[in-house]
Order: structure tokens, then C-alpha cells, then sequence
């Protein structure tokens, strides 16, 4: 009887490790950044207070330039924004830290984030990044206290 239920729990273990890195594999055909292509906010606030970092370039791409040291771009999912980002990727090299933030609400309804990374990959930029904002913009920035606009 003990065998019987160590197979089932191996069993059980292998199935769940299977779905899992299903899922993941899923999530990054289907998305246009990896999973190692997110920053964490707490990361990205201790740059930004790091004096001595080497600081990245910040896109807000959605309602607003909330971060401190952020460039507003708007909402990229608009012709104009849209427009008005890739004029400013254009001024960069393409191995610059760039870090995309919308902010709006979690990434599963953002209608931002998706085209501003897809740009950045079309136009072959290799260390960008996407502030990993898993409610909002106050949630996860604001609500603890990280560095805003003056």
C-alpha cells in the first residue's frame, strides 16, 4: 500500500512539474518579453536611489510619467504615443538599459505594453526591460514609496 501511494505522489509530482514548465514555455511564445526580460519594482528603486548607478532609460508608455526620472510617452497603444516612442527609441543605441512601465492595470488587460515591446524588439534592442507592475502603478510603486517625479 505504501508503494502504491509514493508511485501516486511521484506521479502526481511529475504531471504538475510538466504543467508548470508548460506554462511557462506558453507564456513566453506568447508574449513579446521574457520571463528574464522583467524587473522587479524594488530592483528598479534601488537604481534609481543608487547615485552611483548606472541609470537606465525610463518609458512610461501608459497614463502617466509617475517614476522618478521617467520620460512620458503615453499610452503606446494610441498612434500618436506610438508614434512618439519609437522617435524616442530612435535616439538611443541599441544595447541601452530600457526600462517600459504602463502602470494602468495588470498585464493580462494592459493594451500598452505588448506593442511597446514588440518595437523594442523589431528594432533589435538588447537590454530592455519591463517594470513588472502586477496590479498598478500605485500598488506597486506608489504604495511603497518608491521614488516619484518631483
Amino acid at each position: 500500500m505504501k508503494t502504491k501511494n509514493i508511485l501516486l505522489m511521484l506521479l502526481a509530482s511529475i504531471i504538475m512539474t510538466s504543467l508548470v514548465l508548460t506554462s511557462y514555455g506558453q507564456y513566453e511564445k506568447n508574449e513579446p518579453w521574457t520571463i528574464d526580460q522583467l524587473m522587479q519594482p524594488g530592483e528598479l528603486a534601488k537604481i534609481i536611489t543608487d547615485k552611483k548607478a548606472k541609470q537606465p532609460i525610463i518609458l512610461s508608455i501608459g497614463p502617466g510619467a509617475v517614476i522618478k526620472g521617467s520620460i512620458d510617452i503615453g499610452a503606446a497603444h494610441e498612434e500618436e504615443s506610438f508614434k512618439k516612442l519609437k522617435e524616442q527609441l530612435s535616439n538611443y543605441s541599441r544595447d541601452a538599459a530600457i526600462v517600459l512601465y504602463c502602470g494602468c492595470c495588470p498585464f493580462e488587460r494592459c493594451p500598452n505594453i505588448r506593442p511597446a515591446f514588440q518595437l523594442l524588439n523589431e528594432m533589435k534592442f538588447t537590454n530592455a526591460k519591463l517594470l513588472n507592475l502586477e496590479h498598478n502603478i500605485k500598488t506597486d510603486w506608489m504604495n511603497k514609496g518608491y521614488p516619484v517625479q518631483d
